[in-house]
């Protein structure tokens, strides 16, 4: 799950014209006159973007031209707060080209893309080393605690001095060309690695003919398959995609070995098949020139330089955390592998576990050891019951309600936009809500806006935020039944939103500044409440009878709540380290990235049954900036969410409102103030423990 609120620059309103005639009719250079000013998706065309993002880059340069040239002397106001405001329509522009590229990309947008994204880089790294600009920064950092600065104030100072140092401003001139030169071919190469994925996961898929090849698949399987077969043009077959919701149900019930072992195999090798669309020689380039963008700005990798300023500081501390929950994940996996080794024993097929008959093996001890199935379950948790149930979480904590706008433009037709209201009936924002997997929409689940609520002359400009999942289609002339790891995914996604929905500040910067190792707290936290009974008698519900689902699926459900832990646990932290090593390892002039990754998880012990949960080639939140060197944070924020969860349990409410208050305003609202630690402190108390994370996951 991985979340990508942080990818989209922030987007407030833009108000005027264009004096080229061509731009005129260009949507994004006029008034948006739509719904809450919602972008307007359904007058914008992909010939649109490039023209809007050139004169974006324009406006922007004069902006900051005119930073420079002030003649009076750097203050907050005319210099901090001026680059704050700046890029208006730029953010504009790229938010929905950015969004849209992610949900529903084509061929077109991909080739924007490749003609904008040096374009970006190069203007991006033109003004975060303008040294004009740095040298009033740097006057008014060093001048900061001479002038009437409130918290708030101080910290966008330093935030920003930081960012300067960072992106190379401070460096000799030779250096900082050198570094445009990086970044420019960092994120071109980037680009490049999430268009193979794309393609690689487009690109196979698993046709099956005879009725014997799907023994054991369950109805709905099947009629997914068969309505994915229609889509391909293809009577009376069945296909299976690489598309999660498509072969993890087909290799957790396929009596067919030889074909759960022919997708499997085609989903672990995307982007690892010396094809035109392979990203081994790529990432070992973004690697090299990751690590010598590095020691270029005083770091010995790029590990440190990513952790400089997260909550874990430096890689020691991330590998000490690993260590820590690597030993008891292991031999819960050794555990789990046998009792899967006891039913192929009885089962007498003389078989070893291979990675491909994980799910299926698996299945089978949950219902023999917990009596509970998917095909169970399943119709208690409908889409549209997990979509309820996320309302009314946000409901019973903090007053929200939401109201379905159909008059909102959208993008895609699947796409669905709610007004979201706060606890005294104001308006808060616009929710959009995209569920299903399609041929343009990259794999996993992420949060993301259209526009970040700001303000604007002392009024708030509320956000625009969306979800985006890649979760189960209806199918069989039955409604979308999800999983339950597609259930927990949509209140992960959801408590983005509303981090989203809920930070205040009055700067762009700062707003919802916080570091990349706290960011999934919000969002893991409310993990937490989707299986509580108290909540489940409240969303779960059947969809054909209306009622709640029954105590003895329950009690079933929250005696396998630890079920599959060693597993889900080893393949994400066989990720984490192989991310680690990755980004702290002296490559050398030449690397062998499958013999690299191969070397990381032997020195771990990674059993032969367990596939990390992203292999290198497709290990797309390391192929961007955004949680390179950063893939630990989701089990470093689950200490955090254990440990916040335990604040209302320890009261005996679920939904007690004072600690809703407090979790609020500390974690969700006031990221301007504060950093990861000190807000955590100020809502709890006290620094995380670990113990609630370690029974939570049943190492403990």
């Amino acid at each position: 799950m991985r979340s990508l609120f942080l990818m989209f620059l922030p987007l407030i309103l833009f108000m005027g014209g264009c004096g080229d005639p061509g731009l005129r009719d260009n949507p994004f250079l006029t008034d948006y006159n739509t719904p809450f000013d919602a972008p307007p998706f359904d007058r914008i065309d992909d010939e649109h973007y490039l023209p809007a993002l050139e004169e974006a880059i324009r406006q922007h340069r004069d902006e900051i031209d005119a930073i420079i040239d002030n003649p009076e002397e750097p203050t907050f106001e005319n210099t901090i707060v001026a680059y704050d405001n700046a890029g208006e329509l730029l953010r504009r522009v790229n938010s929905v080209f950015g969004g849209v590229r992610s949900a529903e990309t084509n061929p077109r947008l991909q080739e924007i893309a490749r003609e904008t994204t040096p374009m970006l880089s190069s203007h991006s790294n033109e003004i975060s080393m303008d040294q004009d600009l740095f040298e009033r920064i740097r006057t008014v950092y060093e001048n900061r605690h001479d002038k009437d600065l409130d918290r708030e104030q101080m910290r966008l100072v330093e935030v920003y001095y930081r960012d300067f140092e960072r992106n190379g401003a401070a460096l000799p001139e030779e250096d900082r060309e050198l570094l445009k030169e990086l970044n420019e071919r960092i994120s071109m190469i980037s680009l490049q690695l999430g268009e193979n994925v794309l393609e690689e996961t487009n690109n196979f898929i698993l046709v099956m003919e005879d009725e014997e090849d799907l023994a054991g698949l369950p109805s709905g399987v099947i009629s997914a398959a068969a309505e994915a077969a229609e889509r391909e043009g293809l009577e009376d077959k069945w296909v299976i995609t690489l598309h999660k919701p498509s072969w993890i149900p087909f290799v957790t019930y396929s009596e067919r070995r030889d074909l759960r072992e022919e997708i499997f195999t085609a989903f672990i090798n995307r982007a690892n098949n010396d094809n035109d669309y392979d990203n081994k020689d790529l990432f070992a380039e973004l690697i090299q020139l990751r690590n010598q963008m590095a020691r270029l700005l005083g770091f010995n990798n790029y590990a440190e330089y990513f952790l400089d300023i997260q909550m874990a500081q430096n890689p020691q501390n991330v590998y000490d955390f690993l260590d820590e929950i690597w030993p008891p994940s292991l031999n819960r996996a050794h555990m789990e592998i046998r009792d899967m080794e006891a039913i192929i024993e009885r089962e007498g097929h003389g078989i070893s576990l291979e990675p491909w008959d994980w799910w299926y093996y698996a299945e089978k001890v949950r219902q023999e050891k917990y009596e509970l199935d998917e095909d169970e379950l399943g119709p208690y948790f409908t889409i549209d019951n997990v979509k309820e149930g996320n309302f009314i979480l946000a409901n019973k904590l903090f007053g929200l309600t939401f109201e379905k706008r159909p008059e909102v433009p959208v993008y895609h037709e699947e796409v669905e936009a709610y007004e979201v209201f706060d606890y005294d009936g104001s308006h808060l924002g616009i929710l959009f809500i995209d569920p299903h997997p399609r041929p343009g929409k990259r794999q996993g689940a992420w949060c993301g806006t259209y526009r970040s609520g700001s303000w604007e002359n002392g009024e708030r400009i509320s956000p625009i935020v969306t979800i985006v999942m890649n979760f189960s289609r209806p199918s069989g002339g039955r409604p979308a039944m999800l999983s339950w790891s597609e259930v927990t995914t949509y209140f992960h996604e959801f408590g983005h939103a509303l981090h989203n929905f809920f930070a205040e500040g009055r700067y762009r910067r700062t707003a919802r500044s916080v570091p990349r190792d706290f960011v999934e707290l919000p969002s893991q936290v409310l993990e937490n409440w989707a299986g509580e009974p108290e909540m489940l008698k409240l969303y779960a519900k059947h969809y054909e009878t209306g009622e709640p689902i029954p105590d003895n699926l329950i009690e079933r459900l929250r005696r396998a709540e630890h079920f599959n832990q060693g597993f889900d646990m080893t393949e994400y932290l066989a990720s984490s380290y192989l991310d680690m090593d990755w980004h702290t390892t002296d490559h050398g002039d030449e690397i062998d990235v499958l013999a690299f990754e191969e070397e990381s998880m032997n020195r771990i012990d990674l059993p032969d049954e367990i596939v990390p949960r992203w292999r290198t080639t497709y290990f797309g939140h390391i192929h961007g900036p955004g949680y390179a060197a950063g893939y630990y944070v989701y089990r470093w924020a689950g200490v955090l969410d254990a440990d916040a969860f335990m604040a209302f349990k320890e009261t005996g409410d679920l939904f007690n409102q004072e600690v809703a208050e407090r979790f609020r305003k500390y974690i969700l609202a006031e990221n301007a103030l504060w950093e990861g630690m000190e807000a955590y402190v100020k809502f709890r108390g006290r620094e995380p423990e670990i113990e609630p994370f370690l029974r939570q996951k049943g190492l403990k």
